[in-house]
């Protein structure tokens, strides 16, 4: 197919375009007429499982440099018991649910593909669209809020407390911008690095843990006061349970991580006899993934609330505190000296930073992966760097929103990733229940209702949360329908495919000329086909020898923007050749059809429609939404949009 000659892209705009994704391959265009897209590169071999582990650890065990001093602020002298319960929900309750998420989309997909299979139509789109935005959510404080923590423990070193305390806004907005300048240079996930990070943030951890309890042991009156405090405030033991679970969705930001475990899937490796439609080592290997992550990081989460509780002064957990922030941190200067305690610093910055490197990773996997197949993204984002510059920015309106307050974004954080364990417990459940499996439908339904619970409360507590997460939905519906109207003339089939009698009937008339008539399907009876006929030879002023082929198109999913086209002939009433296809839009179904005809016939083909009745603006609205409308004008457009050139472009006639 001939194509115009387009001015030189600006150096600038080439740079930012490069590297577009499947989507924008072949000049920007999809359709049977697109350009053939390059041979694959082989696929990725994988990484052992505990190594991806620690790509999952960069977010998830990072927390541990503000966990302790959030569930000191949240719960009080009741920390290490509420965290004891944030363990239990861990490993009896969102562990078990990502297990079998795991199982059910071993391609990295999670819960959220799960879910989008259960709806079709509109609603299944903007109920896709709801969970990105609690995603982004997610994914979007994680980068701010490891960047505020990350901020926090290099102000309140006391190398450094005196030269940049006060600036702790401009660190997080530099910290911010340097993370989207890696991206914008080039980021490839370095799992050796992670490793290394994980390794040796976890062994200083180990340290600072020992050396508190030793501290605990030395000073033995510490554990008396704590829990003679406890008992004092709180009672008895059921009162401090059901004040824990009181307390529970405050601490929820230690669920964090099972998200990401299960989207780093595609870099396990698994074992040598896995397939794509079977990689039961993948599966096996995740669970073990997702199994030691919850173990590791539920052992540090309870010493480490432990030693914190008793060992640091309430006050020092305030704002403004030497702990706010920046518990572990806090003992390891106490009680190791500021060597030490600056080499944890830059151990907690560094994985802080890299945690923020994999939230930025997971937006650019995973916004691509739903967007660009719903028609719902604009043309630039199928390129990595406009994406990462649209994120950066947003990270600095947060950031600016909640002043680089760790303990602010701890609300919204929480709701992104509550929202998401709910909705992954309750595909587990509906999966459960597919398969017949009625203990395991029961345990997760009980899982969900428990992760609902904490997501209502956590909401009904800290509404900025989901102020946040319904700015983001909000952002994410309003570009994705704006992006769909613009691209709504845009060629979106990806193939055509004509079976044999069909192929017949478009090789008979290449020797001729090729007319279709398109037919809105009714009765389907010898009358229809003879009037249609006649009818478009009489607005037409047509001779009778004129033969023609009719094209009925019925409309599947209106929503669904990319597809196939099979298209299949046959002969009714013996005399009416008939082209039926299935299409989510008439138009696009129509002039696919037309430009595959000419590109394999080098011949021009013609079509024929009757005016839609009704007024132009709501038969836009049908078109859009519906797939229908006015077919003629937007199947001329189509048209227009796909072949500049007009002589080379299938006639439209309309009577």
């Amino acid at each position: 197919m001939a194509t115009t000659e387009r001015p030189p892209a600006s150096r600038l705009r080439t740079w930012l375009l490069e590297g577009l994704s499947d989507m924008g391959k072949g000049g920007g265009r999809t359709g049977p007429h697109a350009e053939p897209e390059p041979e694959p590169e082989p696929a990725h071999k994988g990484q052992r499982w505990y190594r991806v582990m620690c790509l999952t650890g960069v977010d998830y065990f990072s927390t541990l440099g503000y966990q302790p001093g959030i569930a000191a602020l949240a719960a009080g002298l009741l920390s290490p018991i509420a965290t004891i319960v944030l363990v239990i929900v861990t490993l009896a309750g969102a562990l078990p649910v990502y297990r079998r998420v795991a199982e059910e989309s071993p391609h990295g997909e999670g819960s959220i593909a799960m879910l989008e299979r259960l709806l079709s139509f509109w609603q299944g789109k903007l109920f896709v669209l709801t969970l990105l935005g609690f995603a982004a959510t997610d994914f979007l404080i994680t980068i701010t809020l490891s960047a505020a923590d990350a901020s926090t423990h290099l102000i309140e070193n006391p190398h450094l407390t005196d030269v940049l305390h006060g600036q702790q806004m401009v660190i997080t907005l530099i910290l911010v911008a340097l993370l989207g300048a890696v991206f914008l240079k080039g980021f490839l996930e370095a799992i050796g690095v992670a490793v290394a990070l994980v390794v040796t943030y976890l062994g200083l951890n180990a340290v600072v843990v020992v050396v508190g309890f030793w501290h605990v042991i030395a000073e033995g009156h510490v554990v008396t006061d704590w829990s003679s405090a406890l008992t004092a405030e709180h009672g008895n033991v059921f009162v401090m349970i059901g004040v824990s679970l009181i307390v529970f969705p405050k601490l929820a930001l230690g669920l964090s991580g099972f998200e990401t475990g299960v989207a780093v899937m595609p870099h396990v490796k698994g074992d040598p006899g896995d397939t794509e439609e079977e990689p039961k080592g993948r599966i096996r290997d995740t669970k073990k993934l997702l199994t030691a992550a919850a173990l590791i990081m539920s052992v540090f989460l309870i010493t480490t609330s432990f030693i914190t509780t008793v060992l640091i002064p309430e006050k020092e957990f305030e704002d403004g505190g030497k702990a706010n922030g920046r518990a572990l941190a806090y003992l390891a200067h106490q009680y190791l000296g500021n060597g030490f305690g600056t080499l944890y610093d830059i151990s907690t910055i560094a994985i802080l930073w890299f945690a923020g490197a994999s939230a930025m990773a997971g937006l650019l996997n995973l916004m691509p992966r739903y967007l660009p197949r719903y028609g719902m993204a604009p043309q630039w984002a199928r390129a990595v760097r406009p994406m990462v510059i649209t994120f950066t920015l947003v990270a600095f309106l947060v950031t600016w929103i909640f002043d680089a307050d760790v303990n602010a974004q701890g609300g919204a954080y929480a709701t992104g990733v509550l929202v998401l364990m709910s909705s992954a417990a309750i595909a587990a459940t509906i999966a459960a229940r597919k398969a017949g499996q009625r203990g395991w439908t029961i345990t997760f339904a009980v899982i969900g209702v428990v992760l609902l619970y904490v997501t209502v409360a956590n909401v009904i507590e800290r509404p900025d949360g989901v102020k946040i997460g319904a700015c983001f939905i909000a952002g994410i519906i309003l570009i994705s329908l704006l992006s769909r109207l613009a691209r709504a003339f845009e060629l979106r089939v990806t193939s055509v495919t004509m079976d044999d009698m069909a192929e017949r009937f478009v090789r008979d008339m290449s020797h001729r000329r090729i007319r279709f008539i398109a037919n809105e399907p009714d009765r389907r009876d010898k009358a229809e086909y003879r009037d249609k006929t006649e009818q478009i030879r009489n607005d037409n002023d047509l001779p009778e020898q004129e033969d023609f082929v009719f094209v009925e198109v019925t409309v599947t999913d209106p929503s669904e923007f990319e597809a196939g086209l099979t298209v299949r002939g046959e002969v009714l009433h013996n005399r009416y050749r008939v082209l039926t296809l299935e299409s989510s839009s008439i138009p696009n179904g129509l002039a696919a059809l037309l430009l595959h005809v000419r590109d394999t016939t080098n011949c021009i083909p013609h079509i024929y429609f009757e005016w839609t009745e009704g007024t132009p603006f709501a038969n836009f609205l049908r078109f859009f939404l519906f797939g229908q409308g006015e077919v003629a004008p937007v199947t001329r457009e189509v048209l227009r949009e796909a072949e500049p050139k007009r002589q080379q472009r299938p006639r439209v006639h309309v009577g």
